[in-house]
């Protein structure tokens, strides 16, 4: 008996086909959602103001600090990165506060990656060590059993 199906016999059952619908309608359905949704705000924007330090030259009048726990959750430069610092924008007189990377935090990052790139490579080269023991195992095994055989 032949199917009249071109393609492998497990597509041409009801379940699979109902499942590929399934599945494609989910992925469709997601795929336009977020585009309907996309649509939906960008009609609403916000007035936002720019910042004078994006839009003209400044001078830093304080230095990078560490944001309190009060700044860090009212001042929206304080969220960024946890470190605020104060600038002076030459053109309008205006002082504002400006996200800034701290010297002390960058090198804890750095500390904090060299620690997991060497816990890593201490990680890997256990695994490499006992990978090639059973390797070697394997073979000695083989070579024992093909010994006996002769």
């Amino acid at each position: 008996m032949e199917s009249d199906c071109r393609i492998p016999v497990a597509c041409c059952r009801p379940r699979v086909l109902v499942l590929h619908a399934l599945f494609w309608g989910l992925v469709s359905l997601r795929v336009f959602g977020a585009a309907l949704l996309s649509e939906e705000k960008t009609t609403a924007v916000k007035s936002v103001i720019t910042p004078c330090w994006l839009l003209e030259e400044f001078v830093v009048t304080e230095e990078c600090v560490r944001c309190n726990d009060f700044d860090s959750k009212s001042q929206a430069a304080c969220r960024q990165t946890g470190y605020v610092e104060k600038v002076n924008c030459t053109k309008s007189s205006r002082e504002e506060y400006k996200s800034c990377r701290s010297a002390l935090m960058e090198e804890h990052l750095f500390w904090k990656f060299e620690a997991a790139m060497l816990g890593l490579t201490v990680l890997f080269a256990v695994l490499v060590v006992i990978r090639q023991r059973w390797l070697d195992r394997l073979a000695s095994e083989k070579v024992r059993r093909q010994i006996e055989s002769i």
